[in-house]
Parts: structure tokens; sequence; C-alpha cells
């Protein structure tokens, strides 16, 4: 649950209420279509399902993981749905074993996106990934990527557009 986290985003409640139907290992992707909160489950924070890439980890991890307990990835031995407050202690024992500062689940959503701003990944994608409202929730994480406003201006350099359009002091032309 931990790996899928860290590699999808989603929220602990969409962790929760994920169904096997809902996930689409051949095409490489998962949809958001509802989330567990207060005991129920119900649409996701935002009302808006969201499909969510899956990256050869997730796939891996979720093949691995695969089940006939019941309707949900992560579900008791019986099929019913985890506690969320259950789900605490394997992420302590894990931040604790791996000798890392206390953190929760929501962290591990947080560590999705920095990870994504930080190599350069369109803020608008993050957004849609983490299934946000407004782009101004998703702003929280662009300061985590200096390089991005260097390498956007060195776009304009000669030498790394592949067609050699850009203008240039040198030839006083615009394409």
């Amino acid at each position: 649950m931990i790996v899928l986290a860290l590699n999808t985003g989603l929220r602990l409640g969409e962790l929760l209420a994920l169904p096997w139907s809902a996930v689409d290992l051949m095409a490489g992707r998962l949809r958001v279509l509802q989330g567990l909160s207060c005991g129920g489950i119900g649409t996701p924070k935002n009302g808006c399902t969201r499909d969510v890439p899956l990256n050869d980890t997730a796939t891996t991890t979720l093949q691995q993981h695969r089940h006939l307990r019941g309707d949900y990835v992560f579900c008791r031995e019986d099929g019913s749905l985890l506690d969320p407050h259950a789900c605490r202690y394997p992420l302590r024992r894990a931040w604790r074993k791996a000798g890392i500062p206390s953190l929760g689940w929501h962290d591990l959503r947080h560590t999705f996106a920095s990870h994504l701003v930080m190599r350069g990944v369109p803020l608008k994608a993050v957004q849609e990934l983490l299934g946000h409202a407004t782009i101004e929730m998703t702003m929280r994480y662009a300061h985590l990527s200096p390089g991005v406003k260097r390498d956007a201006v060195r776009a304009l350099d000669p030498q790394r557009h592949h067609r050699g359009t850009a203008w240039s002091p040198e030839t006083n032309s615009a394409p």
C-alpha cells in the first residue's frame, strides 16, 4: 500500500476504497472512483473521478498483491474494508525501519507530488494526477524545483532547439 501511495499519489481513503474493477493492469492505469471518509464510501474528495497512469513499480506491486479475498485491492482477510486508523501502524513500522522522521499517509501523497515537480513535470499534470480542484492547491509544490525556470529559458537557446529556429542576436532575425 505504501509503494502504491508513493507511485500514484492517492489519498489514504482512495487507496482503501480502490476496487480491483477500477484497476486495469493491461492498460497501465487505475480509475479513482470513490474514497473512504467518515466510515463510508463516497465520491473522491473533490467530487470528480480521475484516471491515474501506473508506472512499472505500481504495476508490479499490484500484480504481486493480487488476491481473491474481496472486491477491494487493500482489505482484511475476510474481504472487508480496512480501518484507516489501523493503517497507521504499518506506516510507522516502515518509517522507523527506514530511519526517517515520523510521517503520515498524506506525506506520501506530498512526496509523490514533490518528486514529480522536481523532475520538471508540468504543474497542470501534477494537479490532474492528484485530483486537485484548483491549480493553487498544486502550486504548493512549485517552489521545489528551482531549476525549472532556468531550464525554461534555456529551452530558447538555439543549440537546445532541435530545429534551430530560435531567435539569436547573430542572425538578428526571428523565425
